[in-house]
């Protein structure tokens, strides 16, 4: 492999793996891209329950995030508006209407107390060097509850993709608590704007769903939209509803905007126009309903890796409990070294320990003589001593050991036991633990009305353009310039069609085609028909076509299939080095007689054969045909079998070859 492209597809490979893991993927463990956990984080260190300016805090974050303040301030924007985990002050913008945030000298934001609540434990948290090794980042948090799930993740990185939908923060751990009990749970998205969806196709996180907005329509003369569907604001609604009005999709009055607080666009309808007819319409032609995509892909184990809602909430099941284990591990040591500390405290005051060391002159003849007089004590003593706890008492002021309560330090010795064996049983007891953890953060923070699911999930049929379509558009041909279209003034109609029809166009030739019904396109003077295309049309073909050098008539009986639209096909066979073919009769009849008078002068005894379209089977087109007689003919003429006096010809050409019009 040549050097250039091996360093390039290094290169390559290198950038897409740093884009993947450090910018537009989300970790599995806090729900964080890097920007958002560097934001977090520099709201830890600044946080002292009071509003910074977000100035301030993206300038603090740059010690972290090597990609400059825009990106930073823009995350940040993104992250408090989730309402999660940042109290916001000023303006951060609307997603209703779509109006961006203030700069970020005039807006101020603070850590909410959640998130030091499920985030925060620097003496469990993995730390690494920042880009510039001056200062350390954390890993990722040691995150209690599935935080992707809750505010929902969408990036692009080369090569791949997220879009993990927001859910509902109850209902998301309440999922967490059945999979702590081994407990079957469904999670199904909660979006802020509220809406209905329809998510038979979610497909655990890897599907998709159809967003509606919900309308108000007690009104018959007014539609209010009070709900948008999930990534549409006020302005792409209106644009969307004025831009199917102009195409004639919808008929609409006017178009007032009243959002302030909630959503509330009001359509006013023209004179014969109501409620019910336009509300179809609205969903198919407008944003008031939309079809989004979801993908779960998330960074686990430093690795890519595309999962589902259920195996987050698996995941963070198991994470908490290792989290909590690790916290209740530290606990207990604290407790055990407070423990520790009081117990030795009491007896080197109480037992006068102190008094060894007044004539010693070394400090390892202290430190000897400090540790000597706890042996008579060792069974009182937690654990062995330690040169640091021997330290620490020898720092013990003379104003304390003077004042030293005994009593005092006996209760605060038994509430150290007391909560040391809370903790000894909580570590035993780790699932119940665990369970109540969880129960008590849904109580202390998602028991307000903020937190109530928004989104209505229910079953509708998802209504598009094609299905609420009417035949409306009068289908012209005009032979005399071979164009054919709805957009046509002059020439026959055909039929009446919706711009999503297909046709079937059958030319005298013995040619057939399927387009896609057209405003105006060129078809060729030889048309013979035009109807409306159905894959499943029953409809038999009957062609009668003759050879020109054999002057042999044959028949055929077919019926269409599968096709491929705008791909020539033909009725009768290709031309081949003994004969060409003309088409000469093609009739849709059932069941027909079939009359051949044969030319004079040529010396036939019997001048006229009749058949019928009974006789001979029917074949999916691409057959040859079968050979009525090798007789010259002069004419050919078609009767229905239920009247046989009838001289009318169903046939798709008249006894001249032109075209029949209604008449088969």
């Amino acid at each position: 492999m040549p050097y250039a492209e091996t360093l390039y597809r290094k290169n390559y490979v290198e950038y897409a793996s740093y884009v993947i893991k450090d910018r537009a993927i989300p970790e599995i463990n806090d729900g964080f891209k890097p920007v958002q956990r560097r934001i977090i984080h520099t709201l830890i260190e600044m946080d002292d329950g009071r509003f910074h300016k977000v100035a301030n805090v993206v300038g603090q974050c740059m010690q972290y995030h090597p990609h400059g303040d825009s990106s930073i301030y823009e995350a940040l924007v993104n992250l408090a508006n989730c309402e999660l985990l940042i109290d916001r002050q000023g303006n951060f913008g609307n997603w209703m209407t779509g109006d961006g945030a203030a700069a970020a000298r005039y807006i101020e934001c603070r850590l909410d107390p959640l998130a030091k609540e499920i985030l925060y434990n620097p003496e469990i948290t993995e730390m690494a060097d920042s880009y510039d090794g001056r200062k350390k980042e954390p890993v990722t948090f040691p995150c209690k509850i599935p935080l992707v799930l809750l505010q929902g993740s969408s990036g692009i990185a080369p090569g791949m993709t997220t879009e993990i939908f927001p859910h509902n923060a109850v209902e998301v751990i309440d999922a967490q608590e059945c999979a702590i009990r081994g407990e079957e749970f469904r999670l199904l998205p909660d979006f802020p704007c509220g809406g209905i969806v329809e998510a038979s196709q979610y497909r655990d996180g890897n599907g998709t769903i159809v967003c509606r907005a919900r309308l108000d329509t007690s009104d018959p003369k007014r539609i209010v939209i009070y709900e948008l569907p999930y990534g549409v604001d006020t302005g792409e609604m209106i644009e969307s509803i004025e831009t199917a009005a102009k195409k004639g999709k919808i008929k609409v009055g006017s178009i007032q905007d009243y959002t302030s607080g909630s959503v509330n666009i009001e359509i006013s309808l023209p004179k014969g126009v109501y409620s019910k007819d336009v509300v179809d319409a609205l969903y198919a032609y407008t944003k008031c309903q939309v079809k989004i995509q979801a993908y779960c892909l998330v960074i686990r184990d430093r690795y890519p890796v595309v999962t589902t809602v259920s195996d987050i909430i698996r995941y963070h099941a198991q994470h908490l409990l290792d989290v909590s284990k690790k916290e209740l591990e530290l606990e207990i040591g604290h407790l055990e070294d407070r423990l520790q500390a009081r117990t030795l405290e009491r007896i080197f005051v109480e037992e006068r320990i102190y008094k060894r060391i007044e004539q010693k002159r070394s400090p390892e003849a202290i430190a000897q003589a400090v540790r000597s007089g706890f042996e008579p004590f060792a069974s009182e003593i937690f654990r062995e001593i330690t040169d640091e706890d021997i330290e620490r008492l020898l720092k013990l002021p003379i104003r304390r050991i003077s004042l030293f309560d005994i009593e005092k330090n006996r209760e605060e010795i038994e509430e150290i036991n007391a909560a040391l064996k809370k903790a000894r049983h909580n570590l035993t007891h780790l699932t119940d633990y665990a369970l109540a953890y969880l129960e008590g953060l849904k109580k202390k923070f998602f028991s307000d009305s903020r937190f109530e699911r928004r989104t209505e999930v229910r079953s509708f049929e998802t209504l598009s353009a094609r299905d609420v379509a009417q035949r409306d558009q009068n289908l012209r041909y005009d032979p005399d310039t071979g164009y054919l279209g709805y957009a046509l003034k002059s020439g026959n109609i055909m039929l009446q069609v919706s711009v999503f029809d297909k046709l079937l166009l059958i030319h005298k030739n013995g040619m057939y085609t399927y387009i896609q019904a057209p405003d105006k396109v060129f078809v060729g003077k030889e048309l013979l028909n035009c109807v409306l295309a159905d894959r499943a049309d029953p409809t038999v073909y009957t062609i009668i076509f003759q050879g020109k050098k054999s002057k042999k008539t044959f028949i055929n009986r077919v019926v269409l299939g599968g096709f491929i639209m705008n791909k020539p096909y033909s009725f009768i066979p290709s031309p081949n080095d003994r004969d060409e073919f003309v088409c000469k009769k093609i009739s849709t009849l059932p069941n027909a007689r079939l009359c051949l008078t044969y030319k004079s002068g040529k010396g036939y005894k019997k001048m006229e054969d009749e058949f019928y379209f009974s006789d001979f089977s029917i074949h999916k087109s691409g057959s040859t045909g079968v050979i009525l007689t090798d007789k010259e003919i002069s004419s050919i003429k078609i009767t229905p079998v239920k009247d046989v006096s009838r001289e009318t010809e169903p046939s798709l050409f008249d006894d001249n070859g032109g075209p029949a019009g209604d008449k088969s």
